[in-house]
């Protein structure tokens, strides 16, 4: 027993020592990769690729929406002000059961129309298509589906409407930067490698204030839980996923944000209709793709913010959220065990794979099991308070720095708040996450493992939406189309 206690004690100790290491290195390389980002990709480019629309690629915006009736309207209209030659927006309603549908026809003037409609990836059939009779709409096509349970389902509706090779994967519950587009596509221009995905920051638009889909004044959010989730979504995009870019090693793109090359999409098969995390599925299945073809691929992350999505308002919504993320992890391991440790599909099999099993997945279980054994070390009077106070504290100062680190890379990116008093408010919060916040997660992640081992059938599930906070400050848009 004495000899377990000590091997359980020492692979604590190394795992702990190796996740340390690896948020550190991280954080290095995503700082070096944040300031090259910053003095390769100027407004100089942007305003060339505008001013040259002929060499401007194409993009399909794809947005599926179901029951959506509270921010649907904003969310178009956030998408028509997109500043970019060519591009056009799919919103695909999957089965709303409210006034979703509705709201879009009478708000758009959409007619239904006929479309030659083809199946290249499998999803619902498909009802109506609709398009605008206003000139000022003619971006926006509105695809009319039989509910198909998944986001996944909805997207796979959206490939195969859309007409350009480059796509954006996004939620209705988000707003996008006017100029998103020509950010995710200066990458793509800019390599000499196949750029099959471009992902970048996310960030919450609670308290935000918004005019004509249009963020006006960025602000933290109120509530507590979007608050903490702001900080964590920081330390995702700004310092992980920037460190895992510099080696080509994102482990997935965005479900809420990502551009993907089209034909490869297809040529992978679309989503899968099954997944619960149809953004890891189809990052994994498209680099296996490239892998088994023997071609050359790149998958960047920008540190730009480019997405707002508003964030869970309550602990259920947080729990609905986090269960699902959590069975979709699982989901990954289940379907694609083949690629783990697997040397065919090269750094993803030797890389991306083990450190999500190890760092993401078994994180939450390490925890759990690390509590009890804590909890039994403390009644068996076998814990040495000399040290242990003083562990703890480390373990939680480092928590905090690495979040402080990723609120500083966003000041570095762009300062979003207006004030510095407004950051302050992360950093209090990031203070009180490993008390208030992480622990709900831990036990919100194990909860989705266990819902997947004892169920089958999960669909999208109500999620509430709070609305945007609009702005009284009047706000000048050009035309969706102009002529």
């Amino acid at each position: 027993m004495e000899g377990t206690i000590y091997l359980y004690q020492y692979l604590i100790f190394f795992y702990s020592f190796l996740m340390t290491v690896i948020y550190i290195s991280l954080a290095i390389l995503g700082y070096v990769n944040i300031v090259r980002n910053k003095r390769k990709y100027t407004t100089k480019e942007e305003e060339d690729l505008l001013l040259l629309p002929e060499i401007a690629p194409g993009i399909s915006v794809v947005a599926p929406a179901y029951n959506e009736e509270v921010i649907i309207i904003e969310n178009v209209r956030s998408l028509l002000n997109l500043d970019y030659p060519n591009f056009e927006i799919v919103i695909v309603n999957d089965g709303s059961k409210d006034k979703t549908l509705d709201l879009l026809i009478e708000e758009f003037d959409l007619i239904p129309i006929p479309f030659p409609y083809i199946q290249k990836v499998i999803c619902k059939p498909v009802k109506k298509i609709y398009r605008s009779s206003n000139s000022r709409f003619s971006r926006l096509t509105v695809v009319d589906k039989v509910n198909g349970g998944t986001k996944a389902d909805a997207m796979n509706a959206g490939i195969n409407v859309a007409q350009y090779d480059y796509f954006i994967n996004t939620d209705v519950d988000c707003l996008l930067a006017r100029d998103t587009l020509t950010k995710c596509i200066l990458p793509v221009l800019d390599s000499k490698i196949r750029v099959i995905a471009v992902g970048a920051t996310l960030r919450m638009v609670n308290n935000c204030e918004v005019k004509d889909g249009e963020i006006t004044r960025v602000k933290p959010p109120k509530a507590f839980i979007p608050t903490f989730q702001e900080t964590e979504y920081l330390r995702s995009y700004l310092l992980a996923k920037m460190g895992w870019s510099m080696f080509n090693l994102i482990p997935n793109v965005s479900g809420g944000f990502g551009l993907f090359y089209r034909p490869l999409i297809i040529d992978a098969g679309g989503y899968d209709p099954l997944s619960h995390a149809e953004d890891m599925d189809m990052t994994l299945r498209i680099i296996a793709n490239m892998k088994d073809n023997k071609k050359k691929y790149k998958i960047v992350q920008i540190p730009d913010t480019l997405c707002w999505t508003e964030g869970p308002p309550n602990m259920k919504v947080l729990q609905r959220q986090r269960s699902r993320w959590g069975r979709g992890l699982l989901q990954i391991f289940v379907v694609h065990r083949k690629l783990l440790f697997n040397r065919k599909y090269g750094r993803m099999g030797l890389w991306v794979m083990p450190y999500a099993l190890i760092f993401e997945f078994l994180a939450p279980l390490i925890e759990v099991i690390g509590l009890a054994f804590m909890i039994f070390l403390l009644f068996t009077n076998q814990i040495n308070f000399d040290t242990f106070w003083l562990m703890l504290f480390f373990v939680y100062l480092l928590g905090v720095t690495i979040s402080l680190v990723a609120i500083s890379f966003d000041i570095l990116t762009k300062k979003h708040y207006q004030s510095y008093t407004e950051y302050i408010r992360l950093v209090i919060f990031s203070s009180l996450e490993a008390v208030l916040y992480h622990p709900l997660i831990v036990v919100f992640s194990i909860n989705g493992y266990f819902q997947f081992l004892t169920r089958k059938d999960f669909s999208w599930g109500a999620m509430t939406r709070q609305g945007f906070k609009q702005s009284e400050t009047p706000t000048v848009t050009q035309p969706a189309n102009p002529e």
